[in-house]
């Protein structure tokens, strides 16, 4: 089999030392569209090194993009990477993100699960400093076709949707060179850039980063919800659920709760096809 489950449960965690500063932080932040009005104090939390705060999705970027696959080399883990997937990702910190440091993180299959004709992989990247933990990161990979292996199939992370009007909703636009400006903080997939690459996987042209897309809903949910304060974020988890074109509006849903802000995300100028779904922000 090409997964083998139990190899990569038991295999030992992948640990890389890691190191980011405020230029990082102020790319990250650009490649999710702050700046504009480029003079906005609000925005300048997000882009000026004396003011910075760091956005916890950061943790999906630090060390030039290594967490959402770091642990796709694992034993037991021998897949196509034609039939994989982002499915979702999960962020939970544990503290504010410092705006220079040092770290170092752990990968590991945290979990495989068994979806009948596919398979959900759990990759999981901790992170810690000399003061102890920064983050955790779960990515769930969706292996197409690996699946009838007898194993789990694993907990339902879908959430109802609220049967009343949003609290808030936003419009977001995408810039037609956003893609281009976020890959530079790790992510090189040319599906994300070149047309002659998009075209054979099956689009019109380059998609956005499927954690571009993510980032923006925090900052979003962020700013509109949470005083613009990062450090108010415990976790914040999503399910891909449709790509997004540069160039498009996403159109951003939020339902207040007690501690929690339920969103959905959107594509505007395609009559609202989902984007993000089952996204959840914990907050204090």
């Amino acid at each position: 089999m090409p997964i083998d489950a139990r190899a990569a449960l038991a295999a030992e965690p992948r640990r890389a030392e890691i190191a980011w500063n405020h230029k990082d932080v102020q790319l990250y932040h650009l490649g999710l569209g702050a700046g504009t009005p480029a003079t906005d104090p609000d925005e300048l939390r997000y882009t000026l090194e004396s003011r910075l705060q760091v956005l916890p999705a950061f943790a999906t970027v630090a060390g030039a993009g290594t967490a959402a696959f770091g642990g796709m080399g694992a034993p037991g883990i021998d897949v196509d990477l034609a039939a994989v997937l982002h499915g979702g990702q999960i962020v939970r910190v544990h503290r504010p993100i410092p705006v220079t440091g040092r770290a170092v993180q752990t990968s590991k299959v945290a979990a495989v699960y068994d979806k009948g004709k596919a398979a959900v992989i759990v990759l999981r990247t901790e992170a810690s400093d000399d003061e102890g933990p920064l983050w955790t990161n779960d990515a769930q990979i969706f292996v197409r076709g690996e699946g009838g292996f007898g194993g789990e199939r694993g907990p339902s992370d879908r959430l109802t949707v609220p049967d009343r009007d949003p609290d808030r909703t936003v419009e977001r636009p995408i810039r037609e060179d956003q893609a281009l400006l976020y890959r530079l903080s790790g992510d090189w997939n040319p599906l994300h850039a070149d047309p002659a690459f998009a075209k054979p996987a099956g689009f019109e042209r380059p998609i956005l980063h499927g954690l571009c897309t993510y980032g923006m809903t925090l900052k979003a949910v962020t700013d509109t919800l949470l005083d613009g304060d990062v450090s108010r974020i415990a976790a914040y988890r999503t399910r891909f659920a449709g790509v997004v074109f540069p160039g498009e509006t996403l159109r951003i849903r939020m339902w207040a709760g007690d501690g929690r802000v339920q969103v959905t995300v959107t594509a505007v100028e395609r009559d609202d096809a989902p984007v993000l779904a089952d996204t959840l922000v914990e907050h204090s």
